[in-house]
């Protein structure tokens, strides 16, 4: 087990919470002072920097990391631990500073970041489970691992016209703009997927959800059976909604009850592949990726999450 006295590397994203943490970080650096935990901080400088900064900090020797952002600096800090010299030892602290916090809701941590700065020096640990994803990008394979949640479909294209949004806007705003824009111009797409073992097969489907924890896209719980430990992904296999009928089964999710609708349906297992003749965008943990086709695994209890 990783000591508290052991130093620790804080990798903060300014960017997160719509720039936010930039204003946030001088109170919350006094705040984690306040603890006693003995930090250097490094501020990430683009997108994908915390990978480097994380993987930089592990090849240093340091077992302990925490994160201060949102879902993607959790997600960026992760792949850069994961990475060899990759050691089951090195832990992983969060400072929820970003619009979803959905890995917080799903592990039960605090989401408001002056509780979660005095938990850093907690001794508690829960080992939870790491999904990785092989997707496309450029002509290129390539992998990354995922705490949460990945997806391919809607969700994914949700991702990307958020993305578009002006960075000055906070909240909820940009995904439900995204939300909307994506309801209006998206096209079902029809895969052919294996899950396990079990037989190929082919649909027409809104997206497909590949969950470790519950929640995702600003609160939404989409798998509310998922468990962070159990070695599965909970697979959330959304059908061939219309407009009109996604429209009235979406704020179901919010509650985790759209699993009872018949177009709606839940597999389990540790090992995912899809494909289709279509082109689909892919992400993970609220991070554009790429496209596919992909395939989705999981590694058992792979990070030490402080709590």
């Amino acid at each position: 087990m990783t000591s508290m006295k052991e130093r620790a590397t804080v990798i903060v994203n300014p960017a997160a919470g719509a720039n936010r943490t930039h204003r946030r970080w001088p109170g919350i650096k006094r705040l984690i002072e306040r603890t006693g935990l003995s930090f250097d901080s490094r501020l990430t400088e683009e997108r994908g920097h915390a990978i480097e900064l994380a993987r930089t900090a592990v090849n240093d020797g340091c077992r302990y990391l925490v994160a201060v952002g949102g879902d993607g600096t959790v997600h960026e800090v992760a792949n850069g631990l994961l990475q060899p010299p990759y050691s089951d030892k090195i832990a992983l602290g969060i400072v929820c500073t970003g619009t979803g916090s959905d890995l917080s809701r799903s592990v039960g941590t605090p989401r408001h970041y002056a509780q979660a700065c005095s938990v850093l020096t907690s001794t508690g640990r829960r080992a939870i489970d790491v999904g990785l994803i092989d997707y496309q990008k450029g002509g290129q394979s390539l992998r990354r691992y995922f705490l949460n949640a990945a997806g391919i479909g809607f969700d994914a294209a949700v991702v990307e016209a958020t993305e578009r949004m002006p960075k000055y806007f906070g909240g909820t705003i940009p995904y439900l703009v995204g939300l909307a824009r994506s309801m209006l111009s998206y096209r079902n797409k029809t895969v052919d997927f294996e899950i396990g073992g079990g037989a190929p097969e082919r649909a027409k489907v809104l997206g497909m959800v590949m969950a470790n924890g519950g929640y995702f896209g600003g609160g939404m719980f989409i798998a509310p059976e998922a468990r962070l430990d159990d070695g599965l992904l909970d697979v959330v296999i959304v059908g061939d909604f219309g407009k009109l009928e996604l429209a009235k089964v979406f704020p179901r999710i919010y509650k985790g009850t759209h699993l009872r609708y018949p177009k709606v349906r839940l597999e389990r297992d540790s090992l995912v592949r899809i494909a289709s003749p279509q082109r689909f965008l892919v992400h993970a943990d609220g991070e554009l990726l790429g496209e596919g086709p992909v395939s989705l695994g999981i590694l058992p209890h792979a990070i030490q999450l402080v709590v």
